[in-house]
């Protein structure tokens, strides 16, 4: 684990929180290739949930064996895993300590019928994270739903516990639901004001989506054009997008989304690096292809944040 500048200067933005919750953080922030940058490639592994078996593991037959993944994250020097209970507690003994780990404690599923109140089922517990050698929780919540409020509140439950027990607290904050369109769940103001949202709940780390250009709400809409915010680039919205958590002084990593070409996730890592962002969050795009392709892909990415590629 690497405790550089960097990494401390990061761990003094959180003010509040006891050495055991920094510390889990710093185990984060130290790990992998990318340790002691400032700098995050971690891998996550709840589409099972989200998207079903099939559609998630069927290009990569290997990947519906839970153990694949934590042995990626460790043979690719990623800065930590993120997964459900079952997929954690499948290889949690074998691969102890080899990796940080994120226990994701609510998902849902595409069977669903939530639209306007689209909504999670908390799926796991503080004792489970801590059971499993977990350095940190992550929650979704989907601002705009009908239900966010509620999960606004759960969240703030699990978070008070979870610092207290001194793990750190990782936000996927997906506007989604209500009256928010398709194009509008990315949307320049509506991404911002979710990683806003998640900083003032208390995140430690921020995932969103990476912001297109539309703006979604009439009254933000205003506000950008009079104040002449830049989202010209992908580079000046993820800018934008770290700005709005508290001024660049919350880490915010940004999600890979569908399977893409590798090129268009290199210009993502681009773009999130000359925009300041701390690096991606890549799922789909590593595990539904081969191992030998994954870790190539894997390895040019983390080159790109250690500024080793162009």
């Amino acid at each position: 684990m690497k405790i550089t500048p960097k990494v401390k200067e990061i761990l003094s933005w959180y003010e509040s929180d006891n050495p055991g919750t920094k510390a889990n953080l710093a185990r984060i922030l130290g790990h992998g290739r990318l340790g002691g940058t400032g700098q995050l490639v971690i891998l996550p592994v709840d589409q099972g949930f989200e998207h079903g078996p099939a559609r998630s593991f069927a290009p990569n037959p290997a990947a519906y064996d839970p153990r694949y993944h934590f042995q990626m994250a460790i043979d690719a020097g990623l800065s930590a895993y993120a997964s459900v209970l079952g997929m954690i507690e499948a290889g949690a003994d074998t691969f102890a300590g080899q990796v940080p780990l994120i226990l994701k404690m609510n998902s849902s599923n595409s069977m669903s019928r939530a639209k306007e109140d689209a909504d999670q089922a908390v799926t796991a517990s503080i004792d489970d994270a801590l059971r499993l050698g977990c350095s940190a929780i992550g929650f979704t919540i989907y601002p705009g739903s009908d239900a966010a409020f509620d999960q606004m509140e759960e969240i703030r439950e699990l978070t008070a516990e979870a610092k207290a027990a001194g793990l750190a607290v990782v936000m996927w904050s997906y506007p989604r639901g209500g009256t928010i369109s398709k194009e509008g769940e990315t949307g320049f103001d509506v991404v911002a004001y979710a990683a806003h949202m998640a900083a003032l709940l208390g995140a430690h780390i921020i995932k969103v989506k990476l912001p297109s250009a539309h703006i979604e709400q009439a009254e933000a809409k205003k506000v950008y054009e009079a104040q002449k915010i830049d989202a010209s680039s992908q580079a000046a919205r993820v800018k934008h997008v770290v700005q709005a958590c508290f001024g660049g002084r919350r880490i915010v990593v940004f999600s890979g989304g569908a399977t893409k070409s590798e090129d268009s996730v290199f210009d993502d890592a681009r773009a999130i690096l000359a925009g300041g962002g701390n690096g991606s969050i890549i799922g789909r795009n590593t595990f539904q292809r081969s191992r030998e392709d994954a870790h190539k892909l894997l390895d040019t990415l983390v080159k790109i944040y250690l500024g080793e590629t162009a």
